[in-house]
């Protein structure tokens, strides 16, 4: 079992930036694929950023990318920097984790999710 907790939404005018926060507890959290997802009102979950046990491979959805840096820290806490922030990026961002995972910015395969921090981007 892995308990995640974000923290660090809020609101932000275009072009500033945000730092959300996970911190991950349970035996097995410092082994596993993390990930932040987002859904915004009336759209589907979608693949924000991922990160891999071990080496920390990242990975980014297109739309982020150049703007948005996931990274870990003692293998228990995941962040996501997230600058030049733009209007469409306003939704709930959540946290995710799972043992393994074949496609990391994939929703479905993520077992363990925190609650959601929300985050609004006015222009």
């Amino acid at each position: 079992q892995v308990q995640l907790v974000e923290s660090g939404g809020g609101s932000v005018q275009a072009g500033g930036s945000l730092r959300l926060s996970c911190s991950a507890s349970g035996d097995s959290s410092s082994r596993v694929y993390m990930g932040w997802f987002r859904q915004a009102p009336g759209k589907g979950r979608e693949g924000v950023a991922g990160i891999r046990p071990g080496d920390g491979t990242t990975y980014y959805a297109d739309s982020v990318k150049g703007r948005f840096t996931i990274s870990r820290d003692n293998a228990k806490n995941v962040y996501l920097q997230m600058n030049s922030l733009k209007p469409e990026d306003t939704a709930m961002y959540y946290c995710a984790a799972a043992n393994y995972v074949l496609r990391p910015l994939d929703w479905a395969e993520y077992s363990y999710w925190g609650q959601g921090t929300q985050v609004t981007v006015s222009s």
